[in-house]
């Protein structure tokens, strides 16, 4: 028989979700793929047993629900200083996982080069190579994972079509800040060049810490295409609700895209999330605690255990240094954490164009009595390790 594609030939499956077969396989604390084990907001749940019964049950408008965009509208309008059109500069997407395929594909001819931030979220590769496109990556160098401008410039030197962004930063929970945007937003000015945003932790992020939207600097609408989802904002990442916002040129091109690739986002669950668009400032201040609170009980646990690690700045991970264990593989790692000590993570191999084996991803989005009783499996990690024989 003739070959299959060869377009995947450079990358593997997920291995987050992978992490997450096998963690079930074990019986593991999963602490690897990042979703709550907590019910989202009860305002949602009641909207959405509502609209189980009352509907709609058939398609939306392709580019989302008119009440959706509308509250998604005046919410980012009032986040991001300016007033964005529900009409035309709104596309609502089956989960970020399809905005930002929907923004490369949008952005990106075959043969194009666009620049990766390593370490990443492993989506961003694929998806540049599933487009087409050329990857040229960029370290973020530890333990702030910041960025060396001058490596940053070489690459826009290379004429990039676009630039992918994730802020909050997973895997590291890094916060872009101001500075650090400004210098990007030059940059993508003076070489003229497209920014993909992946900013769906927007809310989950600590203080000092601030989120700055890239789009609302001077001069970056225009070139800048915001990829978010509610997923994380809600607890609702099984729901596959998700947006673009860009100018009406670029969001007229990402429409196309999106239609044919997933026709729509479910329509009784933009039905019900709307609500959910419409909190106040009082959640996402709440929000903040809820997560603050979480990420101190899991640092604090972490260091009684005696393990190392980089302190988030957003999101819900933490990125841990295993380099006291020698392990060669940091895969095989991972997978006999699970199997002998009974807790889920993600090597951080994955996430790195670098060769990069002494770290893993865990996350703490789950309710207290799930993180503690992964750290006091944890506890017992480093007396097994000496224990183990592969």
């Amino acid at each position: 028989m003739k070959p299959l594609s060869n377009r995947t030939s450079d990358f593997t499956d997920s291995v987050i979700r992978r992490m997450t077969r096998i963690s079930n396989q074990y019986n593991a604390v999963n602490l690897s793929q990042g979703f709550p084990d907590f019910d989202p907001p009860k305002p949602i749940l009641d909207a959405l047993e509502k609209a189980s019964h009352q509907g709609p049950h058939q398609y939306s408008i392709t580019c989302g629900a008119q009440n959706f965009r509308e509250a998604l509208a005046q919410k980012q309008s009032r986040l991001m200083g300016r007033s964005i059109n529900p009409e035309t500069e709104i596309v609502v997407t089956c989960g970020s996982t399809e905005a930002m395929m929907a923004a490369m594909m949008t952005v990106a001819n075959p043969g194009d080069k666009v620049i990766v931030f390593s370490p990443f979220y492993e989506n961003y590769g694929a998806d540049t190579i599933l487009s087409g496109a050329v990857p040229i990556y960029v370290p973020l160098h530890p333990p702030a994972f910041n960025f060396n401008t001058d490596e940053l410039e070489a690459a826009f030197k290379q004429d990039p079509k676009a630039l992918i962004l994730c802020n909050p930063s997973n895997p590291t929970g890094k916060v872009f800040n101001r500075e650090e945007l400004m210098i990007i937003a030059d940059l993508a000015k003076k070489y003229d060049t497209y920014v993909i945003t992946d900013e769906v932790y927007e809310h989950i992020v600590y203080q000092p810490h601030e989120h700055i939207y890239l789009a609302s600097l001077p001069g970056m609408f225009e070139r800048t295409i915001s990829c978010s989802s509610l997923s994380k904002t809600y607890s609702i990442t099984g729901w596959r609700l998700g947006y673009i916002i860009a100018p009406e040129t670029i969001i007229d091109v990402a429409k196309k895209v999106h239609d044919f690739l997933t026709v729509g986002a479910a329509a009784p669950l933009q039905e019900a999330a709307t609500v959910g668009l419409q909190f106040g400032d009082d959640y996402y201040l709440d929000l903040r605690k809820h997560y603050t609170a979480k990420r101190q009980l899991f640092l604090n646990g972490l260091d009684d255990i005696g393990l190392g690690y980089s302190t988030p700045q957003g999101a819900y991970y933490v990125m841990i240094d295993v380099s006291p264990y020698k392990a060669d593989d940091d895969l095989a790692f991972c997978t006999w954490l699970a199997e002998h000590v009974g807790v889920g993570a993600v090597p951080g191999s994955t996430f790195f164009r670098e060769d990069v084996n002494h770290l893993i991803r865990l996350h703490f989005a789950k309710k207290e009595a799930t993180l503690y009783e992964a750290l006091n499996r944890l506890a017992d990690l480093k007396q097994k390790w000496q224990r183990h024989s592969f």
